[in-house]
């Protein structure tokens, strides 16, 4: 680990820190609304470049695994090349992109494009974390990682609402093009305002002149390691996971070539990941959580929507308007948990945090239903993300505690990696429960509905003889019923399922409650706003 600046004089920005803060916020919002923006155009993309639904996927499937492979890596990058440096290109490098996607042709063209502009927006998240865990000081922390935090979880809320409303009254491209203004802003602002502190650029110093160490090892097994996974929690569901020996294979080599990579580094003088940073009790527990609370947010973006959209009939732009409020509520959550971080042990924080998730899991699952209305769905959802910035921003400070300053980037970009990596693990695992548990619960509902079942043989009547009575003929009417009968089995099969993935999320979380107590509590303030470096 490198040695700690410990008797150098505080270094202070130069322009005022909320506008710092704004200003990195701004191309972040944008990558990560991108992340879920596409999701509702898919079928749209599909028609205008003749591409099959299967083949339309590539489009979000490319721009995940360029990403993950440039998130553990981007610590590296910002070091080597100056962090104001690497960000302005990441941010370059994603509008550029963006402009090209729009254009795009063919669908090879646009999975091109999306995997570039997955590369440049893999560098935007971890490095505008590191830049505010410099710029502000280690008190003020919480109230600067509450922007950061509002641009995270809020545009993943708000993505599919504002795609499937460019989407039905525009074209799919302009999904892509509206990237452009804000990526020129975002440059220019960068420009004028963000900078590298001193410890900074003389690690840049240091790096330029040992090039002959670049870790070429470990850079490949982490970009195949992640590559291959990202691959296999994509099209897992869709190949039936491990009856597929495509699918075998490919996580028997992601699980090898990570293992291989973890060792690598933790014996590498000079690793890309510094994985020895996992020795931090508080790193460590940090990362677990950031993992789980990427699998509840991102599990529940795409649970409920789907919920909305397969059984209550909801089009896309309505149940992403059902998921909005829970974007709204973080607006006042983030700020506020921002201020208490700093006041109150962040760890009790975290703990009534998980409470209040697993209390709001629990009360969706209780209520959930095929009966609820618009204003019910809507606000699960905003119970849900109520506690969430009671977990993400203590979470979050508390993972630099006991790391030194020239360590910030590889804790940003850990931060951000394990999150995505919890997301894509939560969507894939919750999906699979949720087909695999609906098939079980339609075939337990199935053996009761027998000819001979009075209750069964009673609806089927009920249901033919209202359409014998609409003008129906006999035998259309009965044929007709026991299709309404299965199509409400199926319905309840799939209902049950949702109660009984949402009430084993209720659960975990709920195991989660004490463990924060764990980590150790950030050191007092002092005078000079410092933080001892252990």
């Amino acid at each position: 680990m490198a040695t700690t600046l410990t008797h150098e004089p505080e270094w202070r920005p130069s322009h005022n820190q909320w506008a710092v803060a704004l200003t990195v916020t701004l191309a972040t919002f944008m990558e990560v609304l991108d992340t879920s923006i596409a999701n509702v155009a898919l079928p749209h993309i599909a028609g205008n470049l003749g591409a099959s639904q299967n083949e339309s996927t590539w489009v979000l499937t490319s721009y995940l695994v360029s990403n993950a492979v440039i998130l553990p890596i981007s610590a590296w990058l910002a070091t080597r090349f100056g962090r104001k440096r690497f960000y302005m290109s990441s941010v370059a490098l994603f509008t550029v992109s963006s402009f090209l996607c729009g254009l795009a042709p063919s669908l090879g063209l646009l999975v091109l494009f999306r995997v570039l502009q997955g590369a440049g927006g893999g560098g935007l998240v971890p490095s505008e974390q590191a830049i505010l865990a410099d710029t502000f000081r280690p008190h003020e922390r919480g109230l600067g990682f509450a922007v950061y935090g509002m641009a995270v979880v809020i545009a993943p809320a708000i993505g599919p609402t504002i795609g499937g409303w460019i989407t039905d009254n525009y074209t799919w491209h302009w999904i892509f093009f509206i990237n452009i203004p804000i990526g020129i802003l975002s440059l220019f602002l960068t420009y004028r305002l963000v900078e590298d502190p001193p410890y900074l650029k003389r690690l840049q110093q240091q790096a330029s002149h040992s090039r002959s160490y670049i870790d070429y090892t470990g850079f490949a097994l982490i970009a195949l390691g992640i590559g291959a996974l990202q691959l296999v929690l994509d099209k897992g569901q869709e190949e039936d996971w491990f009856a597929s020996h495509m699918i075998t294979a490919v996580t028997i080599f992601a699980a090898v070539t990570l293992i291989v990579w973890a060792i690598w580094e933790w014996r590498e003088a000079n690793p890309i990941v510094n994985v020895r940073l996992f020795r931090g009790r508080n790193f460590a527990t940090a990362m677990l959580f950031t993992f789980v609370l990427g699998m509840v947010l991102n599990g529940t973006t795409v649970l409920l929507p789907l919920f909305l959209q397969t059984l209550l009939g909801y089009d896309a732009t309505k149940a992403g308007e059902a998921l909005a409020g829970g974007g709204f509520i973080m607006l006042v959550m983030m700020p506020l948990s921002g201020f208490f971080v700093s006041r109150v042990d962040p760890r009790v924080m975290m703990g009534c945090g998980f409470a209040a998730t697993s209390a709001a899991l629990y009360y969706i699952a209780t209520h959930l239903n095929t009966q609820i209305s618009f204003g019910t769905a809507a606000s699960m959802r905003t119970l849900q993300t109520a506690g969430l910035a009671f977990i993400f921003l203590p979470s979050t400070t508390l993972a630099y505690v006991g790391i030194p300053k020239e360590q910030n980037n590889q804790v940003s970009g850990m931060n951000a990696f394990v999150r995505n990596i919890g997301g894509s693990i939560g969507i894939a695992l919750l999906s699979t429960m949720l087909t695999r548990v609906s098939q079980q619960n339609q075939n337990a509902l199935v053996r009761h509905t027998h000819a001979g079942n009075p209750a069964f043989d009673n609806l089927v009547n009920g249901i033919s003889q209202a359409l014998q009575n609409s003008g129906m003929e006999a035998t259309a009417a009965t044929q007709q019923a026991y299709g309404r009968v299965m199509a409400l089995l199926q319905g309840q099969a799939a209902t049950l399922a949702y109660v009984q993935v949402i009430s084993l999320m209720a659960i975990v979380v709920a195991c989660l409650v004490p463990l924060p107590m764990i980590m150790r509590r950030p050191p007092k303030r002092n005078p000079t706003g410092d933080v001892a470096m252990h």
